[in-house]
């Protein structure tokens, strides 16, 4: 069989997710630290190249990442499920069975999980990443993914079928957006259309984050990455990409108060990124990022200014890597921000994975043990 993505597909699902996680390493070493001290320290750039753990000689990934790898193992567990049994629940309620096998990496040792799971005294997992001694590193993990994941787990309402309607709490912090990004790399592989990908990746945010502000961005992001890969849009400018999203965040959540907020505030990225002013003055005019509307806008507004510049894109603002990753592709990301990056060959297996879906069926003899390891019975082929 033949189980090769086409080209350009795996090279976009690749660069979205090496993208993501190379400015995720970038911008980690200066995630608590106050402007004026990254001019002072980096310059009036910033900080410009990676900053490497001396221990391990890599730009260390953050939770942000983390959790996207997650999302894409959740994602991929619930289609091999469907595939292979003909009837799954709801992609998002995956992906949120994945998030609590990530709350367990950094409530738990390595040593803990893998003693239970050998011995047979561990629970239900879906996450072959647990066989990851590196996942279980706690990088500033985020208060308001720690409180929700726990909450879900204790309540017993891991698996849900609408997350946007049972509403967890009121956050509207920037951890929804920063991690499903895989949801639109998938996407094609599901033959969902347009909105479906949006809401489902709506839903995955509000697993934690549970404000319109905090999951309304997820939405907008897979809808952008989804034209930029997708084959009935092959060749869609970034920005017409970027408009048709608020078109379709009008579309889906026009009831919404937070709705033409949200929508001002990317049309202003859009406006900002053609006005040739410098990127400091134009990024606080969108905010600092800490919330996930203005996290949205400010990587929108570096990748339409540096569409077609990878390096240039995340030196500006880290956060746009996702996006800068799937218009460009990997073979655009220069060497130095692969060659140094921490788990950048597990990420390029996950992105691999993704970009090649379950190929096996209930009614198709065609097998593959090491994919049934990995998404069935939830253990690394290594």
């Amino acid at each position: 069989m033949d189980n090769k993505p086409a080209p350009r597909i795996l090279d976009a699902v690749r660069g979205s997710l090496i993208g993501g996680a190379a400015g995720d390493a970038l911008g980690y070493a200066v995630e608590f630290v106050r402007e004026d001290y990254i001019f002072t320290k980096y310059g009036k750039k910033g900080i410009t190249e990676y900053e490497l753990d001396p221990r391990t000689g890599k730009a260390i990934i953050s939770d942000d990442t983390q959790m996207t790898l997650f999302t894409a193992v959740g994602l991929l567990h619930g289609q091999t499920r469907a595939m292979l049994r003909g009837i799954a629940g709801s992609p998002a309620s995956y992906v949120a069975m994945a998030y609590n096998d990530w709350l367990t990496t950094q409530t738990s040792s390595f040593e803990e999980v893998h003693e239970a799971r050998e011995n047979g005294s561990f629970g239900y997992v879906v996450s072959w990443l647990l066989d990851e001694p590196g996942l279980f590193e706690r990088r500033a993990p985020g208060n308001t993914c720690l409180s929700a994941l726990m909450a879900a787990r204790q309540a017993g309402s891991i698996n849900e079928a609408d997350y946007i309607a049972l509403k967890r709490n009121n956050s509207k912090g920037c951890g929804g957006v920063m991690r499903t990004a895989p949801c639109a790399l998938f996407a094609p592989h599901l033959g969902w259309d347009i909105d479906l990908v949006d809401m489902q990746s709506a839903q995955m945010a509000t697993v934690t984050h549970g404000h319109p502000l905090g999951y309304m961005p997820s939405a907008v992001l897979s809808h952008i990455i989804f034209r930029l890969i997708s084959p009935e849009t092959d060749g869609m400018k970034l920005k017409d990409a970027v408009l048709d999203s608020i078109d379709a965040l009008k579309r889906l959540f026009g009831g919404d108060e937070n709705t033409p907020v949200l929508a001002k505030l990317i049309e202003l990225a859009v406006s900002l990124s053609e006005n040739g002013e410098s990127d400091l003055d134009n990024i606080h005019a969108l905010g600092e990022g800490w919330v996930g509307d203005e996290a949205l806008a400010i990587a929108i507004y570096c990748a339409l200014k540096y569409e077609n510049d990878f390096s240039a894109g995340i030196i500006a603002a880290a956060i746009c890597g996702n996006i800068l990753g799937a218009k460009l592709g990997y073979s655009a990301i220069e060497e130095k921000w692969k060659r140094k990056l921490e788990m950048h060959e597990l990420i390029l297996e996950i992105a691999d994975d993704l970009a090649q879906g379950c190929l096996m069926s209930e009614y198709d003899p065609y097998h593959d043990e090491g994919w049934v390891r990995k998404y069935v019975k939830a253990h690394a082929c290594r």
